[in-house]
């Protein structure tokens, strides 16, 4: 089944921040975020167990167990199980550092064998108290994690959870699964492969309005020709194109920063909101299925659904371009 026929709409809600990234959130501000993106009509929700250490899908839990399963659509993602133990001293997350340094404080085993995945799928149930998953994502198998070892670490999740995936798939315990990841290499090589095949992909920060070259070139051709669909992660490159300061999870470089001035000075010029031209870009793909934004504070929700049904000009389209702002090969809202 074609992921675009899986979820329901183009806007997700992404739960990374529900863990506790980049700070300490009250229970009671995640739990409004998710009972505001029910309210605005988001159906489709996306979590893993890495999101603080299991924080995020107990969270999400919270508020999802108690709304009709049929309604909705949930993805988590498998190659880290949570432990009963607590986590001593500082984790090794590679470039990510301490981002989830806030979530909780239990151990994370790293493997994507075939017995992890089962474990990390009893897991998710059991955190987000539901009793099906819709689609898997196998998580963060990419250079960012795992430097050159990556290939080692795909290579076990080749023989280990792309098997038990595509066998739950089969079986019609999950609807689709696939890579969750920043980098687009893993997902080159999951498409180059014979088998098993995926139904999609989720790849956070590599389809922006800031970074989108790469994926353009390889990656994307090769799902569009073989009808994979792409889950936008990251949308606003970690909070850059939404008014924050991250981008690639660390203090953004100046070279972005001017980039993302360029960027808004036209949007202002044309009446256009950052977050519109961000979401509306991501979107414009053939490739893409849904854009899944993060979000801490019932108020962003809002701006969300608002930026995603923002009527652009397509002058803005074609001035970002003239700008060298876009990849000429981009596909732009409307045909811009």
């Amino acid at each position: 089944m074609a992921l675009k026929d899986i979820l329901p709409g183009t806007l997700g809600f992404g739960t990374a921040p529900l863990g506790n990234m980049f700070r300490a959130i009250p229970d009671d501000e995640a739990r409004a975020t998710v009972e505001a993106a029910w309210d605005q009509g988001i159906r489709y929700y996306d979590t893993a167990p890495f999101y603080g250490a299991g924080l995020s899908e107990q969270r999400l839990g919270e508020v999802l167990s108690a709304k009709p399963r049929d309604s909705y659509v949930l993805s988590t993602k498998v190659g880290r199980v949570i432990l009963d133990e607590i986590e001593e001293g500082a984790r090794d997350l590679g470039e990510k550092g301490g981002i989830f340094e806030h979530g909780n404080p239990n151990k994370m085993l790293h493997e994507w064998t075939a017995e992890a995945t089962e474990r990390s799928v009893e897991g998710s149930l059991k955190r987000l108290g539901v009793d099906r998953l819709d689609v898997v994502w196998v998580h963060d198998i990419a250079q960012d994690f795992h430097g050159d070892a990556w290939i080692q670490k795909f290579e076990e999740a080749r023989t280990g959870a792309f098997r038990v995936l595509s066998r739950l798939r089969d079986e019609g315990v999950i609807k689709a699964w696939g890579l969750g990841v920043n980098k687009t290499e893993p997902i080159e090589t999951t498409l180059a492969l014979d088998e098993p095949r995926p139904d999609g992909f989720l790849l956070a920060g590599r389809y922006t309005l800031l970074d989108h070259d790469h994926a353009l070139q390889r990656l994307l051709p090769m799902a569009q020709e073989q009808g994979v669909g792409m889950v936008v992660g990251g949308p606003y490159s970690s909070g850059i194109l939404a008014g924050g300061a991250h981008f690639e999870y660390q203090q953004a470089p100046p070279r972005i920063i001017e980039r993302v001035d360029r960027i808004k000075a036209l949007a202002a010029e044309h009446g256009v909101s950052i977050k519109a031209a961000a979401l509306q870009f991501s979107l414009a793909h053939p490739v893409s299925a849904a854009v899944v934004p993060g979000a801490t504070r019932p108020s962003r929700i809002a701006e969300d659904v608002a930026a995603l049904n923002e009527n652009v000009p397509t002058a803005f389209w074609h001035d970002l371009r003239a700008a060298g702002l876009v990849h000429p090969a981009a596909p732009l809202p409307d045909n811009a």
